[in-house]
């Protein structure tokens, strides 16, 4: 097997690990807060430990460390919302709201980069926007979790945009490791405020600190890693393309392990199809647009 094939094979499997995420986030008992605290100290832990091993430099400067370090807050943001919008309605919802982060990212990004905003971007959020109103039209039980899906795909949108900028100068895996302390930090910082930390007894079930520790080191750690290696030999459409296969991916593992729980209205799918059909072509209109 060559070496384009290998790599495509890791990236297929990344993918399906992080769509993984969502179902593991349903089955872990303790709320969307403390999930992403364990999750964020379990990945920093075993990633500074990938370092020592591989006797890797982790060292920054003071700007880049300031500057992961506030986005690591946003990537918190980002999980936080994502874990409590599956607490409070189903991986299907969740991650199809969350895959409207091509939307954001149509509109943050020239904002940040202060680059104009492309007539044809404009048209794919519309399309998005559409799949948007079907999903609250036809799951209105379902409001709160996709209020805070879009959210977190706001947040998703926000850092990913950010990182695109910072890995122009730093390493990716050197920018994830400092954005999770960042991230552990502001969320430790937010459960001594509210008391949770203090009060927590840390005594989980033996299910949920399976499922926790799989989340941080599979799912996180050893996903992170892996997405980050197959980038130096795979062209970043390909790269893009197959990222979005994640919510596809999620749904599918969702309706294998929920059955029924994830059963939704013909609306939702109509609705789901337009946004999946959608982020999945986009890459393909970019690029098309660049070489033009």
């Amino acid at each position: 097997m060559d070496s384009t094939k290998k790599n495509l094979l890791i990236l297929h499997f990344t993918v399906l690990i992080w769509g993984f995420t969502g179902v593991l986030g349903k089955v872990i008992s303790i709320d969307a807060v403390p999930l992403v605290w364990y999750r964020v100290l379990i990945a920093t832990s075993t990633l500074f430990a990938w370092f020592l091993i591989t006797k890797k430099n982790i060292k920054i400067s003071k700007k880049q460390f300031i500057q992961f370090f506030l986005t690591g807050a946003i990537v918190a943001i980002h999980w936080i919302f994502f874990f409590h919008a599956i607490k409070v309605s189903t991986v299907s919802v969740t991650l199809v709201c969350l895959s409207s982060f091509t939307l954001f990212t149509a509109i943050l990004e020239p904002l940040i980069k202060k680059k104009p905003i492309q007539i044809g971007d404009i048209l794919v959020g519309l399309i998005i926007i559409l799949g948007i109103y079907m999903i609250f039209k036809f799951e209105g039980q379902y409001t709160s979790g996709i209020i805070f899906g879009l959210l977190a795909a706001v947040a998703s949108s926000l850092f990913s945009t950010i990182n695109s900028t910072l890995v122009q100068k730093s390493e990716p895996s050197i920018i994830g490791f400092y954005e999770l302390v960042g991230g552990l930090f502001w969320i430790t910082l937010y459960r001594l405020y509210d008391g949770s930390l203090i009060h927590s007894s840390f005594n989980l079930s033996l299910n949920d600190w399976f499922y926790i520790s799989l989340l941080g080191t599979l799912c996180t750690s050893v996903a992170y890693v892996a997405g980050v290696s197959v980038m130096r030999t795979l062209s970043a459409f390909r790269v893009a393309l197959i990222t979005n296969l994640e919510p596809v991916y999620g749904i599918l593992l969702a309706f294998i392990f929920f059955k029924d729980k994830e059963q939704m209205t013909a609306g939702f799918y109509i609705g789901a199809a337009i946004i999946l059909s959608t982020i999945f072509f986009y890459p393909i209109y970019k690029k098309r647009r660049n070489k033009h």
